[in-house]
């Protein structure tokens, strides 16, 4: 059975059960997945309702 993660807001996932927390990426831009990295912070203006990509640079591309 797959498992997946629905999230609701912008940014990382925190993880508590361990000494220290872990965030979890939940943007798919961390440089070091599965462990957010900040990335998310490119998403934070993104407009509701549209979708978009990111190229290599971080250059954020709406997607009709």
């Amino acid at each position: 059975m797959a498992r997946r993660v629905i999230k609701e807001e912008k940014g990382s996932f925190e993880l508590k059960p361990q000494k220290e927390s872990a965030h979890i990426c939940m943007c798919g831009l961390s440089k070091n997945p599965p462990f957010c990295d900040g990335s998310h912070k490119k998403t934070l203006d993104e407009e509701e309702g549209k979708v978009y990509e990111y190229d290599a640079e971080g250059g954020r591309h709406e997607i009709v």
